[in-house]
Protein backbone atom coordinates (compact mmCIF):
# COMPACT_ATOMS: atom_id res chain seq x y z
CA UNK A 1 0.00 0.00 0.00
CA UNK A 2 2.88 2.26 0.11
CA UNK A 3 3.32 2.19 -3.37
CA UNK A 4 0.13 3.00 -4.19
CA UNK A 5 -0.11 5.52 -1.47
CA UNK A 6 3.05 7.57 -3.10
CA UNK A 7 1.94 6.94 -6.83
CA UNK A 8 -1.49 8.97 -5.88
CA UNK A 9 0.85 11.51 -4.13
CA UNK A 10 2.98 12.07 -7.02
CA UNK A 11 -0.09 12.42 -9.37
CA UNK A 12 -1.58 14.59 -7.17
CA UNK A 13 1.59 17.04 -7.81
CA UNK A 14 1.63 16.75 -10.99
CA UNK A 15 -2.14 17.26 -11.53
CA UNK A 16 -1.79 20.25 -9.17
CA UNK A 17 1.15 21.75 -12.29
CA UNK A 18 -1.09 21.12 -14.47
CA UNK A 19 -3.91 22.93 -12.67
CA UNK A 20 -2.11 25.81 -12.08
CA UNK A 21 -0.48 25.48 -16.30
CA UNK A 22 -4.07 25.33 -17.69
CA UNK A 23 -5.38 27.79 -15.64
CA UNK A 24 -2.82 30.79 -16.87
CA UNK A 25 -2.91 29.31 -19.91
CA UNK A 26 -6.44 28.93 -21.26
CA UNK A 27 -8.17 31.31 -18.72
CA UNK A 28 -11.26 28.61 -18.65
CA UNK A 29 -12.78 27.77 -15.30
CA UNK A 30 -14.63 24.92 -15.83
CA UNK A 31 -11.43 22.74 -16.74
CA UNK A 32 -9.20 24.62 -13.82
CA UNK A 33 -11.52 23.95 -10.94
CA UNK A 34 -11.63 20.16 -12.31
CA UNK A 35 -8.43 19.80 -12.38
CA UNK A 36 -8.11 21.30 -8.81
CA UNK A 37 -10.66 18.82 -7.61
CA UNK A 38 -8.89 15.66 -8.99
CA UNK A 39 -6.08 16.72 -7.33
CA UNK A 40 -8.23 17.92 -4.09
CA UNK A 41 -9.17 13.51 -4.91
CA UNK A 42 -5.76 12.51 -5.67
CA UNK A 43 -4.79 13.63 -2.23
CA UNK A 44 -7.39 12.36 -0.18
CA UNK A 45 -6.94 8.31 -1.56
CA UNK A 46 -3.19 8.99 -1.32
CA UNK A 47 -3.01 9.85 2.26
CA UNK A 48 -5.75 7.20 3.09
CA UNK A 49 -3.70 4.75 1.66
CA UNK A 50 -0.37 6.12 2.87
CA UNK A 51 -2.24 6.18 6.17
CA UNK A 52 -3.34 2.92 6.38
CA UNK A 53 -0.08 1.36 4.95
CA UNK A 54 1.37 2.36 8.18
CA UNK A 55 -0.98 0.38 10.75
CA UNK A 56 -0.74 -2.62 8.72
CA UNK A 57 2.31 -5.45 8.61
CA UNK A 58 4.32 -5.08 5.15
CA UNK A 59 2.72 -6.83 2.27
CA UNK A 60 4.17 -8.87 -0.24
CA UNK A 61 4.13 -5.71 -2.45
CA UNK A 62 6.42 -3.53 -0.51
CA UNK A 63 8.63 -6.22 -0.10
CA UNK A 64 11.70 -5.39 -3.27
CA UNK A 65 12.23 -9.19 -2.30
CA UNK A 66 9.01 -10.72 -2.79
CA UNK A 67 7.63 -13.56 -5.47
CA UNK A 68 4.20 -13.45 -6.72
CA UNK A 69 3.55 -16.57 -4.33
CA UNK A 70 3.99 -14.60 -1.49
CA UNK A 71 0.57 -13.11 -2.10
CA UNK A 72 -1.40 -16.17 -2.93
CA UNK A 73 -4.15 -17.31 -0.82
CA UNK A 74 -7.56 -16.51 -1.00
CA UNK A 75 -9.34 -13.23 -2.32
CA UNK A 76 -12.94 -13.10 -0.53
CA UNK A 77 -15.84 -15.08 -1.00
CA UNK A 78 -17.41 -13.91 -4.56
CA UNK A 79 -21.54 -15.81 -4.83
CA UNK A 80 -21.52 -17.33 -7.74
CA UNK A 81 -25.22 -17.30 -7.85
CA UNK A 82 -26.40 -13.70 -6.81
CA UNK A 83 -29.16 -12.05 -9.32
CA UNK A 84 -28.60 -8.60 -6.93
CA UNK A 85 -25.74 -6.67 -9.36
CA UNK A 86 -28.48 -7.38 -12.22
CA UNK A 87 -30.98 -5.21 -10.58
CA UNK A 88 -28.48 -2.73 -9.43
CA UNK A 89 -26.95 -2.68 -12.77
CA UNK A 90 -30.23 -1.92 -14.44
CA UNK A 91 -31.15 0.91 -11.99
CA UNK A 92 -27.64 2.44 -12.50
CA UNK A 93 -28.47 2.41 -16.20
CA UNK A 94 -31.87 3.52 -15.51
CA UNK A 95 -30.72 6.70 -12.92
CA UNK A 96 -28.22 7.72 -15.68
CA UNK A 97 -30.76 7.56 -18.71
CA UNK A 98 -32.94 10.06 -16.70
CA UNK A 99 -30.02 12.32 -16.52
CA UNK A 100 -29.93 12.28 -20.11
CA UNK A 101 -33.82 11.78 -21.06
CA UNK A 102 -35.66 13.44 -17.80
CA UNK A 103 -35.61 13.03 -14.38
CA UNK A 104 -38.76 11.26 -14.03
CA UNK A 105 -37.30 7.97 -14.76
CA UNK A 106 -35.48 7.78 -10.99
CA UNK A 107 -38.57 7.39 -10.11
CA UNK A 108 -38.76 4.01 -11.63
CA UNK A 109 -34.51 2.96 -11.15
CA UNK A 110 -34.88 3.90 -7.40
CA UNK A 111 -36.83 1.05 -6.16
CA UNK A 112 -35.23 -1.15 -8.61
CA UNK A 113 -32.16 0.09 -6.83
CA UNK A 114 -33.45 -0.31 -3.42
CA UNK A 115 -34.26 -3.30 -3.78
CA UNK A 116 -31.04 -4.80 -4.88
CA UNK A 117 -29.35 -3.09 -2.52
CA UNK A 118 -31.26 -4.59 -0.22
CA UNK A 119 -31.14 -8.19 -1.43
CA UNK A 120 -27.42 -7.92 -1.71
CA UNK A 121 -27.27 -6.71 1.96
CA UNK A 122 -29.50 -9.42 3.71
CA UNK A 123 -28.31 -12.55 0.75
CA UNK A 124 -27.00 -14.95 3.39
CA UNK A 125 -28.11 -13.23 6.44
CA UNK A 126 -29.16 -16.23 8.79
CA UNK A 127 -30.28 -14.69 11.90
CA UNK A 128 -32.80 -15.10 14.40
CA UNK A 129 -35.26 -12.46 12.29
CA UNK A 130 -34.52 -14.17 8.76
CA UNK A 131 -37.77 -14.69 7.19
CA UNK A 132 -38.37 -18.04 4.90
Amino acid sequence: MKVQGKMFLWLALFILGMAVVYGIWSKEAAGTTALFMAFGLCVMVGYYLAFTARRLDQQAQDNKEAEVSDEAGEVGFFSPHSWQPLALGVGGALTFLGVVFGWWLIFFSAPIIAIGLWGWVFEYYHGESRTQ
